[in-house]
């Protein structure tokens, strides 16, 4: 339930740090302990202010941020291409770079050096702090609504 508060967490800390809106970000607890885990963070864009360029690459820190912030509580750095259960949030970051990178090779390049920069930038104090900070409150009460998530977060970047 950690890897998962950590995952989710990730995802709101950059939506909220790149001025999005993050409605809702929850957990639920596994029922066997297994590799399952699930959790989602609704998210809102102020599409208005941003062009499509501006908006896709938001869009997909926010979905490769999961996986990163997961790598960074484990320790473990793996392709998050490669692991099952980030396969949703590949497959949305694949699909947002599609219409910037139409080749696939570049594409991947790309995602893989969003990926090592998100690594940095995550892992930087404050923002592990408050991603550490989302994640003990979504251990604590499994759903945090916008404002909380906003108040946490703003704690800490200011």
């Amino acid at each position: 339930m950690e890897l998962t508060a950590y995952h989710e967490a990730g995802h709101a800390f950059m939506a909220t740090y790149f001025g999005a809106k993050v409605q809702c970000v929850t957990i639920e607890p596994d029922d066997d302990d297994g590799p399952e885990r699930f959790g989602d963070t609704q998210v809102i864009w102020r599409r208005s202010r941003l062009s499509d360029r501006e908006f896709s690459e938001r869009a997909i820190q926010v979905s490769l941020a999961g996986p990163v912030a997961e790598m960074l509580y484990s320790g473990d750095a793996y392709h998050p291409g490669l692991v099952a259960e980030w396969a949703n949030d590949w497959q949305a970051a694949w699909e947002l770079a599609a219409p910037l990178f139409v080749d696939p090779r570049k594409r991947l390049e790309h995602l893989e050096t969003v990926t090592r920069q998100l690594y940095r930038l995550m892992d930087a104090e404050p923002n592990w702090s408050a991603i550490a900070a989302l994640a003990d409150g979504l251990l604590a009460h499994e759903t945090l609504e916008a404002e909380e998530v906003k108040e946490i977060v703003n704690e800490w970047l200011g």
